[in-house]
């Protein structure tokens, strides 16, 4: 994804972005101490000499060294840890065999944050990726905790006891500047990830079941497999017995979004809080015990041919279709109205059960062989299809409908979808007479567009005057999805242009001047990539573009600031956009978020007043007048690393122009 907030760097995306939002970082207070803290009255001495405590301590790093796997979330603040904690190993080995009360004191000292560091890196390693991701900012505060108890020994080592090199007290120095400062700094934290984690847990968000934010998610925490689902399983269960202080609403989460990401997969959803903590170290039991998840819930036997229904639950092929037989219309399980009668084959979990069976020695019970599942299921795309270019307009609505859905479920299905050739068929419809069809044909293709090929078979097929047709004339859920088809189409870069040539920026200006919430977001996150074109950026001013982000700016309650001082940045590079933004009111209002603005505000409006103060001094003595100086000389110290950049570039700028 492209960090909307510094265009300096390379512009780049996931296929599935959508309906970003940009949420702000909260700041790690100093004060927040972590629960392996050790003070220093209370270090205990060991019984080691000198050379043996060296010896740990190199040990220590030598091991630490050799992890991999790092949780995505913490990885770079793990890499920087151990690279930090790697300068002291020639100091130490300059004191190795050095023997003094004051030297032991010292070295048991460093020991014991070693270790802390240790423990800190391991969980990091082997902790829920959820639960890290959830709770970042208690992550970071134990990472600054390390680098300040670190710090604090460090300046009081005894250095003139131990006569070192002056290079490797040199060495020291620049660690402990280093350790002050990052435990000062707030990094940017990756703000896809903490919006999309936002947007599920949400009760209120119709997004909260989008099942492309969830894919997203997925991949972003790596819980993309049967594998690691098991071990993101067995993760959470041991943090549950482990932090007995977790709350019911965070146990809740972390179980909500793991069985999300099961139900991707086609496993069936759990409450692990009422199943054992599985021993890693146990291979074999004496007593073997069917995974509940591997039985249906009619039969309650073992599945040979599971299919998922309608409501996502997973039955037994025979039972199920036995149900549906009989009259039903229901799911016997959640007792929910279904809104079709397909089953699709559960791959995964079909797999996951024929590994379980052969690596315990379990006996699969005989059983007729089915079809081969991946052929119904082609046949099955293979008659929808067909059914899309029915005379018959009942046929072609079930038919669209269906594949809408069958695109929104897996990415195996969006590829069979397009091999099938349902994309020229689906562009035709877009232009059909029929506001339910025209819907349901936008929206399958956005949810087909995730996928990357699928993106040129889409615009190749000249789907976008037609979705751009749609997002002028076309019912409120419509649009909001032509909207969204239109972002994802525009992650290519000719198809920015193509959009842009299109006239399809007007629409778009006009869905976020005048859309529901949703609407509004759909258009900003379409606008903010096609103004990566610098063609766009004339074109959106040109269509009004300014007064929609400035009455964005206005409203708290709608949390689109971020994203809308992020298009203003992109346009206050180009003469026209400096032109219509540069209003004495916007200025005072950017000061107004440098100085008192969640960190995320101050840094992108401090990017937009040093896009625009580079152009026209003008607007940096506007600036002033408001008090800003004072507010980025605060900012150069506690804002995130970018807002720093930009803040001390900003105060490089204005004394250049008082010199002037």
């Amino acid at each position: 994804m492209v960090d909307v907030m510094d265009t300096d760097e390379e512009a780049t995306g996931d296929a599935e972005n959508r309906d970003e939002e940009v949420t702000a970082e909260e700041p790690i207070h100093d004060e927040v101490v972590d629960a392996v803290e050790i003070h220093e009255e209370e270090v205990k001495e060991d019984d080691d000499d000198c050379e043996g405590l060296v010896s740990d301590i190199v040990s220590i790093v030598e091991f630490l060294d050799q992890i991999n796997g790092y949780r995505r979330t913490q990885q770079k603040e793990c890499f920087n840890l151990v690279r930090r904690l790697k300068i002291l190993v020639p100091f130490l080995d300059e004191i190795r065999g050095f023997e003094s009360p004051s030297c032991k004191h010292f070295l048991n000292r460093l020991r014991k944050v070693f270790l802390a560091a240790k423990k800190l890196l391991e969980t990091c390693s082997n902790g829920s990726k959820i639960y890290m991701a959830l709770d970042g900012e208690t992550m970071m505060t134990r990472f600054h905790s390390i680098y300040e108890k670190l710090n604090r020994v460090l300046v009081k080592a005894p250095f003139d006891e131990l006569m070192i090199s002056g290079d490797a007290k040199d060495e020291i120095d620049s660690l402990c500047k280093q350790l002050k400062k990052a435990k000062r700094r707030t990094d940017t934290q990756d703000i896809e990830l903490a919006v999309d984690m936002m947007v599920v847990f949400s009760k209120t968000d119709p997004r909260n079941a989008d099942s492309a934010i969830i894919e997203r998610l997925a991949k972003k925490l790596e819980l993309q497999t049967i594998d690691d689902l098991k071990t993101e399983t067995i993760a959470i269960q041991s943090l549950i017995q482990d932090k007995g202080g977790l709350n019911i609403e965070t146990k809740q989460h972390i179980i909500e979004l793991l069985n999300k990401f099961k139900k991707l997969q086609g496993l069936e959803a759990t409450d692990i809080l009422y199943q054992p903590v599985i021993n890693k170290a146990i291979t074999k039991s004496t007593s073997l015990i069917l995974p509940h998840e591997f039985l249906c819930p009619i039969t309650l036997e073992i599945m040979l041919d599971p299919v998922i229904i309608a409501t996502g639950q997973t039955y037994e092929k025979e039972s199920i279709q036995k149900w549906f037989d009989a009259g039903h219309k229901t799911c016997p399980k959640t007792r929910q109205e279904l809104d079709h009668l397909s089953l699709a084959p559960n791959f995964a979990l079909k797999n996951l059960i024929m590994q379980w069976c052969e690596k315990n020695n379990f006996k699969i019970p005989e059983k007729e062989v089915s079809p081969d599942s991946q052929n119904e299921q082609k046949d099955e795309v293979s008659l929808l299809v067909e059914a899309l270019s029915s005379s018959q307009l009942e046929e072609q609505r079930r038919s669209v409908k269906q594949m809408r859905l069958l695109a929104r479920e897996n990415p195996e299905n969006r590829v069979l979808i397009a091999n099938a050739g349902a994309i020229p068929l689906l562009v035709q419809l877009l232009s059909y007479p029929d506001s339910g069809i025209q819907e349901n044909a936008v929206t399958t293709l956005l949810n087909l567009s995730i996928d990357e090929v699928n993106k040129k078979l889409i615009s190749n097929e000249g789907a976008i005057p037609n979705i751009i047709e749609i997002l002028e004339n076309g019912n409120r859920e419509a649009r909001e999805n032509s909207a969204a088809a239109l972002f994802s189409l525009s992650m290519l870069d000719e198809n920015k242009v193509t959009i842009g040539l299109s006239n399809g920026i007007p629409p778009l200006v006009d869905l976020l001047q005048h859309g529901t919430l949703r609407g509004k977001k759909d258009a900003l996150t379409a606008l903010f990539n096609l103004s990566l074109n610098s063609a766009n950026k004339g074109r959106a001013i040109d269509a009004g573009i300014v007064q929609p982000l400035l009455n964005l700016l206005k409203d708290k309650n709608l949390g689109m600031i971020d994203e809308a001082l992020s298009i203003l940045l992109l346009l206050a590079s180009h003469p026209e956009g400096r032109q219509a933004i540069g209003q004495l009111s916007f200025i005072e209002t950017l000061v107004e978020f440098i100085r008192q603005g969640t960190p995320k505000n101050k840094e992108c409006a401090t990017s937009v007043l040093l896009e625009l103060g580079s152009n026209n001094s003008s607007f940096i003595l506007a600036a002033l007048q408001f008090g800003v100086y004072e507010y980025l000389v605060e900012i150069t110290t506690s804002g995130t690393n970018r807002a720093q950049r930009k803040a001390n570039a900003l105060i490089q700028l204005i004394s250049k122009s008082e010199q002037i």
